[in-house]
């Protein structure tokens, strides 16, 4: 599995308004959810802009982001952080976790020695789709507020 930076930056971007979601109090899905602008998530994250907004139009088009037009405007979650994995996310802005010579796994093909390549890539691609598949936005999150509680010297 190769992490680009488009992988990367889509995991920022919804790390950070499922954050908005928690402090602004809103419960995802949109109802009351804080709507945050594609310009300050680009400067939180030290993202460039233009290249943010194409990876937002990829998670509205994959149905994990909504956005509102406007001056009062900006992007929302389309479901709680609890219901969006990081594996949602990577595919919806990479397609297939894991690549062998730019195709998917499972149409790597091989003959001769090489034949059993094709499962060990399967395998590979498996173990990956566990984690992304289990690891949701609220687990990052908790995680992250785990890490910054004080610790009792």
């Amino acid at each position: 599995m190769y992490v680009s930076a488009r992988s990367d930056y889509a995991l920022r971007a919804m790390l950070a308004i499922a954050a908005a979601v928690r402090g602004g109090g809103g419960g995802g899905g949109g109802d009351g959810a804080e709507l945050v602008k594609a310009a300050s998530l680009a400067e939180v994250q030290e993202i460039p802009l233009s290249f943010l907004q194409g990876i937002l139009l990829d998670l509205r088009r994959a149905g994990l982001l909504h956005s509102h037009r406007g001056a009062e405007g900006g992007y929302a979650l389309t479901r709680p952080p609890e219901e969006i994995t990081v594996g949602d996310v990577l595919r919806a802005v990479g397609g297939s976790l894991t690549t062998v010579r730019g195709l998917p796994a499972e149409r790597a093909g091989y003959h001769g020695v090489a034949a059993g390549l094709t499962d060990v890539w399967l395998a590979v691609h498996g173990a990956i789709a566990t984690v992304v598949d289990s690891t949701t936005l609220a687990d990052l999150l908790d995680r992250e507020s785990t890490d910054r509680a004080p610790t009792a010297s």
